[in-house]
């Protein structure tokens, strides 16, 4: 890809436009994706954990 004025002027332009749009989360919006982020992060960390003792059992 090269580089020029016009990519470099359209990417900043995007940039602007991304920035207007987006806002800060208020609290309540901000708790709900906090608990629902730690939820998937036990489950994944459950799920790897019941594939290790798994493992462990039958192959060992």
């Amino acid at each position: 890809m090269e580089i020029n004025k016009e990519s470099i002027y359209g990417f900043l332009k995007q940039c602007e436009r991304v920035l207007k749009v987006s806002r800060k989360p208020d609290n309540e919006e901000y708790k709900t994706v906090s608990k629902v982020t730690g939820i998937g992060i036990l489950v994944i960390g459950v799920i790897g954990f019941i594939i290790a003792i798994l493992a462990q059992v039958l192959f060992y």
